[in-house]
C-alpha cells in the first residue's frame, strides 16, 4: 500500500485546489497551478511543458523531487514536503524579453521570494548574488533560471521544516532551524507568488528597465554581496578576488579589483569573512 501523504503531520500536503482557488483569477499572471507528488526536477519537467506549448504563468509543485538541480549542476534534494520546490513559466515582452534585461528576471524573482519570507517567516533573509537567499551566510533557498523556447524557466527550492540533521551541507539552514514565524508552506508559497506577480508587471511594463520599475534599487538594497570582499570562481578553473560594488543595468556583479571594474554575468561567488584574530 502506497505511503499515505498525512503520514508526517509536521509535513502536511499541499492542496492544489486550494492553491487554484486562491492564486488564479482572470487578469492574473498565473493560469495553471500544477502539485505532484513527486518530479525529478520542476524546471526539467515545467520545460517541457513550455516546449509544448504551456501558457505564462503556469507553475508546477512537487513535494519531493528526485533529481532536483541548482546552479552550476548541483544537486539539490529535501525530505518529501520538507520545503518548497516550485517552477514557473515566464513569457515576457519583446522589450523586457532583450537579452540585456532578462538577466534580471531571476534577480527579481529573488527579491520577492525575499520580501515574502521576511515579512511571513519574520526573518532577515539576504539576497547573495545572483540567486541564493541567505540567512546570516546560511542558504535558505536557490533560484535557476533556465531558458526555453518563448520563454524561461525559473525555479526555486527554499527549506522549510528541515531539521538540522536533514539539511544537506553545514552551510545551509531552514525556517525551522532559524525559528521563523510561519512554517505553513501554503501561505508561505501564496505569499512568494503573489510578490513575485507584483514584480514582474512593474518590470514587464516598464520594458525590463530595472532602474524605471525600482527593482535594481530594491535588488541593491537586499543585497548581502554588495560592499563584501568576495572571491568569484570563474569558468576555466579561474578566480576573481576584490570588492562587489553593485549590479549593473544587465544585472551583473560589479566586482573592483586590481584598480579595475569587471562585470561578471555568471560565477560562483564567495563572500570572503576576515580571518579571526
Amino acid at each position: 500500500m502506497p505511503e499515505s501523504r498525512f503520514t508526517d503531520l509536521d509535513r502536511p500536503p499541499l492542496s492544489e485546489r486550494a492553491l487554484r482557488k486562491a492564486l488564479i483569477r482572470p487578469g492574473s499572471l498565473w493560469s495553471e497551478i500544477t502539485v505532484v507528488e513527486r518530479a525529478g526536477s520542476t524546471n526539467a519537467d515545467l520545460a517541457e511543458a513550455a516546449r509544448g506549448g504551456a501558457p505564462e504563468g503556469a507553475v508546477l509543485v512537487a513535494e519531493a523531487q528526485t533529481a532536483g538541480r541548482g546552479r552550476l549542476d548541483r544537486v539539490w534534494s529535501a525530505p518529501p514536503r520538507s520545503g518548497l520546490a516550485v517552477s514557473m513559466l515566464f513569457r515576457p515582452g519583446a522589450a523586457a524579453a532583450r537579452p540585456a534585461r532578462l538577466g534580471w528576471l531571476p534577480l527579481l524573482v529573488g527579491v520577492a521570494a525575499a520580501a515574502a519570507v521576511r515579512r511571513l517567516a519574520e526573518v532577515d533573509v539576504r539576497l547573495k548574488w545572483p540567486n541564493d537567499l541567505l540567512i546570516g551566510e546560511r542558504k535558505l533557498a536557490g533560484i535557476l533560471a533556465e531558458r526555453v523556447e518563448g520563454g524561461i524557466v525559473v525555479g526555486i527550492g527554499l527549506n522549510v521544516s528541515m531539521r538540522p540533521e536533514e539539511l544537506p551541507v553545514e552551510r545551509a539552514t531552514s525556517l525551522a532551524v532559524e525559528k521563523a514565524a510561519c512554517l505553513d508552506r501554503d501561505p508561505l508559497l501564496r505569499a512568494i507568488l503573489r510578490e513575485i506577480e507584483t514584480h514582474y508587471r512593474e518590470w514587464t511594463s516598464a520594458g525590463g528597465d530595472p532602474d524605471a520599475c525600482g527593482l535594481r534599487a530594491a535588488y541593491l538594497a537586499s543585497c548581502a554581496t554588495i560592499g563584501q570582499e568576495v572571491r568569484v570562481e570563474l569558468p576555466g578553473d579561474r578566480a576573481l578576488i576584490g570588492v562587489a560594488t553593485g549590479v549593473d543595468g544587465s544585472g551583473c556583479l560589479l566586482v573592483r579589483a586590481d584598480g579595475e571594474e569587471h562585470a561578471l554575468s555568471a560565477g560562483d561567488v564567495v563572500h570572503v569573512r576576515p580571518a579571526n584574530p
